[in-house]
């Protein structure tokens, strides 16, 4: 085992290593952000039989073609309660969006057209052809695929389950995944601080990507700097990932790498040639994975996108897109580097990326104002401004527009 490999060996290491899937029934009111291992199937066509589009009245087409004409109206279908007769020639039946189309009707005369006299209704403007019924399975029709397994379950997706009269769905068991942070400086948001000490601002960024990703973040708190501290947190921890922040370098206190060891994790690997993320490091004792983060916080979240993702069963390669930049960058060194940078549309409706001012790996707050990584390669030459670089999205990208405006409202604010 070498000490330093390279992003793309850590990332196969990663992949060979992922605990194997379990999967799960839940209901869907619990399948948020959940990954499908099944494809949802329509249990129903939708709709499963002719429905009104507009509320009117349901008629024979050829007694609505002509302005004047009347027609009895011998009954009603409000949505839920179908009319039981059938609409004959010179009838009609008052009916309401959603409505089932009674059996003989064929075209909805909408109210707007029609005027009531009495038991009557009198046509106002004549049709040209049948209009406003919605056919059944005009929407999906019964067993069809409605989405597709592997799927990250969304809001969208969870309706058309519904819909599909699908009250469970099959999904991976999420991955408990149990941040655990190190140090004796750190203390919880809200803290009155002492000269020294800093808040411990990584579990809640991790948590939020760990969940977004499919898995279950757990909070295993704060380990004191010694090993005796780090090891009872590893032994009271009931997660599948152990997910270590900091402690990993060289100095005298960093002591991860000793507690996990002598609680027979073996290490896979010990360090990446990347930056940020160096000591980026991955053990494993029989079921139980451990992934090394740095402590500081972008060094943290950029090895979170980079190398947790794989154990949670996404491939962040398969999601890189190509934009241009707009500043000049110089050559690359023996690492990779992933510089956090701003991507957004301009107003050609092209893709551009702006690298961020400042690489250094403890600034958090460069992640509120820049929402991708561009990912430059060993050794890789300076690029110039117009040149097209590969770039991971890690949040929505705006038009630059748009980002002007939201940072104008921002100042405004402040």
């Amino acid at each position: 085992m070498s000490d330093l490999i390279s992003v793309e060996q850590a990332i196969s290491l990663l992949r060979a290593n992922r605990i194997p899937l379990q999967t799960e029934r839940v209901s869907i009111e619990h399948a948020l952000g959940r990954r499908l291992t099944k494809p949802i199937i329509a249990n129903v066509a939708r709709p499963s039989v002719a429905l009104s589009a507009m509320d009117g009245y349901a008629v024979q087409f050829e007694n609505a073609r002509t302005a004047g004409g009347r027609l009895k109206v011998i009954g009603a279908a409000p949505a839920g309660h179908p009319f039981s007769g059938s609409v004959r020639r010179g009838t009609a039946v008052r009916i309401f969006t959603g409505s089932v189309v009674p059996d003989g009707a064929d075209h909805i005369l909408i109210q707007e057209n029609a005027e009531r006299d009495g038991d009557d209704i009198v046509i106002l403007e004549g049709a040209e052809q049948p209009r406003h019924i919605r056919a059944p399975g005009i929407d999906f029709q019964l067993d069809d695929i409605l989405v597709p397994a592997g799927a990250l379950l969304d809001p969208a997706q969870l309706a058309v389950a519904a819909a599909g009269n699908n009250p469970t769905v099959e999904v991976e068991r999420p991955l408990r995944v149990g941040m655990l942070s190190n140090g004796d400086e750190l203390r919880p948001p809200g803290s009155d601080l002492q000269v020294g000490e800093v808040v411990n601002s990584n579990p809640y960024g991790l948590a939020g990507l760990i969940a977004r990703w499919g898995g279950e973040p757990v909070r295993l708190g704060v380990a004191s700097d010694s090993i005796e501290s780090i090891q009872a947190h590893i032994d009271a921890a009931d997660v599948d990932i152990l997910l270590p922040i900091g402690g990993a370098s060289v100095g005298d206190h960093d002591h991860m790498h000793a507690a996990f060891t002598d609680r027979s994790f073996e290490p896979v690997f010990k360090k990446i040639a990347v930056r940020p993320g160096k000591p980026t490091w991955f053990s494993r004792r029989e079921k139980t994975l451990a992934l090394g983060l740095p402590g500081n916080p972008a060094s943290a979240l950029v090895c979170a996108q980079l190398f947790l993702v794989p154990l949670l069963g996404v491939d962040w390669r398969t999601e890189l897109i190509s934009a241009a930049l707009t500043h000049t960058l110089s050559d690359n060194g023996p690492r990779e580097h992933f510089m956090r940078a701003r991507i957004e549309i301009n107003d050609d409706g092209e893709l551009e990326v702006t690298p961020a001012p400042s690489q250094d790996s403890s600034l958090l707050s460069t992640f509120v104002h820049h929402n991708a990584l561009i990912r430059r390669l060993v050794n890789e030459k300076a690029q110039n401004s117009g040149d097209k670089v590969r770039v991971l999205p890690i949040a929505p990208i705006l038009q630059q527009s748009q980002q002007f405006e939201n940072e104008k409202r921002v100042q405004i604010l402040l």
